[in-house]
C-alpha cells in the first residue's frame, strides 16, 4: 500500500468516524425528554378547613312556632344531609329548599320535641362536620279542634260528602286556602273532586259526580300545627277510612205519590208515600240520607209550630237538618199513594218504612220532584244542590283533583 493510499484510508477512516459520531450525536439529540429523568413534583395544596354549620332554631330552643322552617347556614362547604326526628325517633318528611331552609311536609305538632341532624362537607370532598339541635314547639293558648264525617270504617252511599267540622271560624281566603291544602283524599279509583266551604266552620268534599261503587277512600286532615289567624293552632291530625256501598237512588214524585227505589240501576221496590200538605210542602231537590234512628220524638216546636204535634215515630231516615224525614206513619196509610197529609216528611207504612230503613246507607241519594219548595244549600249535607261550577266557586283554591274526566249523573 502506497503512502497516498494509506493517507487516503486514514483520511477515509477519519471521515467515517466523524460521520458515525455525527449520527450518534444526532440520535442523542432526538431522544425523548423522559429519558433524562422524572419531572419535578408539583407542590401539594393544603386541605381545606372543615366547613362551619349552624342550625336555627338553636339547640335547646323552646316555644318554637309549629310552622317554622329549619334554617341551615354553612360556610366553606355544602350541606350533604338533613334529618329531623320526633321524640319517638320517627323521621319527619320534608325537603331542603334552595335558600338553605328545610321545611316539613306538614307543620310540626304543637307541644312536641324534635331533633335536627345536619351534615356539611368541604367542596373538595375533604373534611365534614355534623351538627345537632333539639327544640320544642309551643303549647298554644287557643286551639282549633276538628270533627270528620263519614265515620271511621263506615260504608256509605254514592252521594256522601266528606265533612270537616271546625271548632272556630275560618273567615279569610288565606286561612281557608291553608286548611284546604292541609287536606288529602286518597282513592282506590281516582275521580275528580273538590273541597267547598259551606260555612266558616265547615268545608266539604264531593266528587264531580257520585262516588264509584266499591270506592275505598282515605282522608287525612293534617291540622296539627296549622296556624289560623294570629294565635290559633290546629290541635291534631285526623284520619278517616271509608268505603262506598251499592248505588242506591230513590226518586219520589209528588204527582204520583210514589217512591221508586233503585239499587245499581235496578228497581228493587216501589213504595206508596204521602208528602207535605199545603202550607207544609216537602222540599224538592237532591238530598242524601243524613242519619238513621229506629225511634225518634217528633216535636213540631223544633220547626217553629209548637203544639201542632208531639209523638214518636219509627224507622226514621233524616233528609234535612230542618227536620224532614222518611219515616213510618201508620196513621196515614189510607192517604199514602193518593194525597199529601204530612207536615213535610215522607210518610210510609210501618212495613215499608222498616224495609227502607234497613236498605238505606248514609249518603244514599233521595230525589224529590214536583213540590213548590226547593231544597236550599246548607240544610244538612246538600252538595248536590249545586252545579260543579258553583261547587268549585266555594273553594278558596278554586281547583279540583283532576284525576279523571268528569260527567253528569244519569240516574232518574
Amino acid at each position: 500500500m502506497g503512502e497516498s493510499e494509506a493517507s487516503a484510508m486514514r483520511n477515509g477512516g477519519t471521515i467515517l468516524i466523524s460521520t458515525c459520531a455525527a449520527v450518534l450525536l444526532g440520535t442523542a439529540a432526538c431522544a425523548p425528554a423522559g429519558d433524562s429523568g422524572p419531572p419535578p413534583e408539583k407542590p401539594r395544596r393544603a386541605p381545606l378547613p372543615p366547613p362551619a354549620l349552624s342550625i336555627t332554631p338553636a339547640h335547646g330552643a323552646k316555644r318554637v312556632p309549629p310552622d317554622t322552617g329549619i334554617g341551615l347556614k354553612v360556610t366553606g362547604g355544602e350541606i350533604t344531609s338533613v334529618s329531623v326526628t320526633d321524640a319517638k325517633g320517627r323521621e319527619v318528611p320534608g325537603r331542603l329548599a334552595a335558600d338553605g331552609t328545610w321545611r316539613p311536609a306538614w307543620p310540626f305538632k304543637p307541644s312536641s320535641a324534635y331533633t335536627v341532624r345536619a351534615q356539611a362537607a368541604a367542596p373538595d370532598g375533604g373534611k365534614t362536620v355534623t351538627e345537632r339541635a333539639a327544640f320544642t314547639t309551643l303549647k298554644p293558648k287557643r286551639v282549633l279542634e276538628t270533627g270528620m264525617s263519614p265515620l271511621e270504617g263506615e260504608k256509605v252511599g254514592v252521594g256522601m260528602p266528606i265533612q270537616l267540622l271546625l271548632s272556630k271560624p275560618v273567615t279569610t281566603q288565606k286561612d281557608r286556602a291553608a286548611v284546604e291544602r292541609s287536606l288529602t283524599v286518597h282513592m282506590s279509583k281516582p275521580v275528580e273532586g273538590a273541597w267547598s266551604w259551606v260555612s266558616d266552620r265547615e268545608v266539604q268534599y264531593r266528587p264531580r259526580t257520585y262516588w264509584p261503587v266499591g270506592e275505598k277512600v282515605t282522608v287525612v286532615a293534617h291540622m296539627a300545627g296549622l296556624r289560623i289567624g294570629r294565635d290559633v293552632w290546629g290541635a291534631k291530625d285526623r284520619t278517616v277510612h271509608f268505603t262506598v256501598g251499592p248505588r242506591h237512588i230513590t226518586t219520589i214524585n209528588n204527582k204520583t205519590h210514589r217512591a221508586v227505589v233503585r239499587s245499581n240501576g235496578k228497581v228493587v221496590k216501589t213504595i206508596p208515600v204521602s208528602l207535605g200538605k199545603p202550607g207544609y210542602e216537602s222540599y224538592s231537590g237532591t238530598m242524601i240520607a243524613q242519619e238513621k234512628a229506629p225511634d225518634f220524638l217528633m216535636d213540631s216546636a223544633t220547626i217553629g209550630i209548637p203544639g201542632e204535634y208531639l209523638h214518636r215515630t219509627k224507622w226514621n231516615v233524616r233528609l234535612t237538618y230542618s227536620g224532614m224525614f222518611f219515616h213510618a206513619a201508620p196513621w196515614s196509610v189510607g192517604d199514602q199513594g193518593r194525597r199529601n197529609v204530612s207536615h213535610g216528611c215522607v210518610n210510609a207504612s210501618t212495613a215499608n218504612a222498616h224495609w227502607f230503613y234497613n236498605f238505606t246507607q248514609r249518603g244514599d241519594i233521595i230525589k224529590i220532584t214536583g213540590t213548590s219548595r226547593k231544597l236550599r244549600f246548607g240544610n244538612g249535607p246538600t252538595p248536590w244542590t249545586k252545579t260543579w261550577e258553583e261547587w268549585l266557586a266555594g273553594s278558596a283554591l278554586k281547583t279540583s283533583t283532576d284525576t279523571s274526566p268528569g260527567g253528569t249523573s244519569t240516574d232518574a
